[in-house]
């Protein structure tokens, strides 16, 4: 889960349906990735290991909130992350690759016995899958997955901010960047938001779905965050 505080509440998005707005930046941007459809699949379904881990709130009791994708447990997390990226690799495997070294990335300063092992056997997964690679499908992983975690931000800055704010969210503290280019958000209004500059080939809309709970647990609303992004 995604977690936005807020006062007596907590907004929940989930991560799949985050990942697929992540897609949504990806798809308009004017400069497309190459190979184009298995990066844009890899962008949007980046979080579809999280989907069972998701299918339920679990409560952090110590913490009095829910867990979020920052401080779930990691036994039941790298679980969910092979299962997912097994499902990704059946599909495609260029997509599965990105995912995975997304993810290996993730945990790679983790103190986390169980996110190491997952660390180490996903570099065996990369080096199987690499080994079937042309040469320009090798070159373009590095720069896609720039691409990839630049969209996963940019969603995740959508996903974590009230309209109007403007705190770069983990793990992306340094801010929106691509190739020494720097992005920054900036909101014209509470339902809209552009890039500075703009990256975007068109304008589209954002369609999150959420779920509102209560401090105490108990479930207050399901809605969706709406947001038009200018070029």
């Amino acid at each position: 889960m995604i977690v936005r505080e807020q006062p007596g509440s907590f907004l929940l998005v989930k991560q799949h349906d985050h990942a697929l707005a992540s897609g949504e930046f990806a798809r308009h941007w004017a400069r497309k990735p190459w190979p184009l459809e298995p990066t844009l699949y890899a962008v949007a379904q980046h979080d579809v290991a999280w989907q069972g881990p998701d299918a339920v709130v679990r409560w952090n009791e110590e913490a009095g909130r829910p867990y979020s994708f920052m401080d779930y447990p990691s036994e039941p997390k790298v679980r969910a992350y092979a299962a997912g990226l097994d499902l990704l690799e059946a599909e495609d495997p260029y997509a599965a690759c990105l995912c995975s070294m997304h993810y290996e990335t993730l945990v790679r300063r983790s103190k986390s016995e169980a996110e190491a092992r997952f660390g180490e056997a996903e570099l065996s997964r990369q080096r199987g899958l690499q080994a079937a690679m042309s040469g320009e499908e090798l070159e373009s992983l590095e720069y896609n997955l720039r691409f990839l975690k630049l969209c996963d931000g940019l969603s995740l800055f959508v996903c974590l901010n009230e309209p109007g704010q403007n705190e770069h969210p983990p793990p992306y503290p340094e801010g929106f960047v691509l190739d020494g280019q720097e992005f920054e958000p900036v909101w014209e209004d509470r339902g809209t938001l552009r890039l500075h500059p703009n990256p975007f080939s068109e304008p589209f809309d954002l369609a999150i779905p959420y779920l509102l709970i209560g401090d105490d647990g108990r479930e207050m609303e399901s809605s969706t965050l709406r947001l038009r992004v200018t070029s």
